[in-house]
């Protein structure tokens, strides 16, 4: 691939004329193939939670459960499936082997100013320790599971978990999650209640956006540090 590139440039820059092209093969990455269906138990699992302990929580990336993952989200999220971009890992809770739950932990933005604010990192300390934080990505609980508490008690269990899983994937640990809230369809009362802190709102215009207008919804965002000294392992001024 590096030297196919090398060859385009070139030609555009006009230095060799290329063969002409005898066909164009799909980009994998921006064609991808959606998760296959999976096929689960949607009879109403309806309980308090303190009758269906033990809840177990499985990190499924890079095992054969990864597929399950994929197809509920695809399925069962509003948003759908999308592969996480750069590190990542993904969490199925299972009652008896039932599935309950799926959740997603991936790369954090590289820029979200209530974030950075409350950490208190110059800019060239974030993009050094940027892959220390990590993004709640996707949360889902499967629409015909009626558990109360289910949804904090989750992110409260995945809190204790997630670095050391990230430690033995991806060879370093991290120091703090964060999620992002769409205000038109949820309040954020899990991540209350599981001891998120609110940091603020989003301003709705994104990374690249330069005409500085909003043009996507507003999001609240919730931050959860896994060590008390949290700013000085991200190298915040102190």
């Amino acid at each position: 691939m590096i030297c196919r590139g090398l060859l385009l440039f070139l030609e555009r820059q006009g230095y060799i004329q290329l063969p002409i092209r005898k066909h164009t093969p799909q980009n994998p990455f921006l064609t991808r193939k959606k998760p296959d269906p999976v096929d689960v138990d949607q009879s109403l699992l309806k309980a308090n939670l303190k009758d269906i302990q033990p809840v177990s929580i499985r990190q499924v990336r890079r095992t054969t459960e990864e597929k399950l993952f994929n197809g509920l989200i695809e399925q069962y999220h509003y948003l759908g499936y999308t592969r996480p971009i750069g590190e990542h890992l993904k969490y199925i809770a299972f009652y008896r082997g039932r599935p309950l739950a799926c959740l997603s932990f991936a790369s954090a933005a590289r820029h979200l100013g209530c974030r950075d604010r409350f950490i208190g990192w110059p800019a060239h300390v974030r993009k050094q320790n940027l892959h220390l934080i990590a993004y709640n990505h996707r949360f889902l609980i499967l629409p015909w599971v009626r558990i109360s508490c289910l949804a904090s008690h989750l992110l409260s269990r995945c809190t204790r978990s997630v670095s050391s899983d990230w430690q033995r994937i991806y060879s370093h640990p991290l120091y703090w999650l964060e999620t992002m809230v769409d205000t038109q369809y949820f309040q954020g009362i899990c991540c209350q209640a599981a001891n998120w802190v609110l940091l603020g709102k989003t301003t709705g215009r994104g990374l690249n956006n330069r005409i500085n207008k909003v043009n996507r919804s507003i999001k609240s965002a919730y931050g959860y540090p896994l060590v008390a000294d949290f700013r000085k392992k991200l190298g915040a001024v102190q």
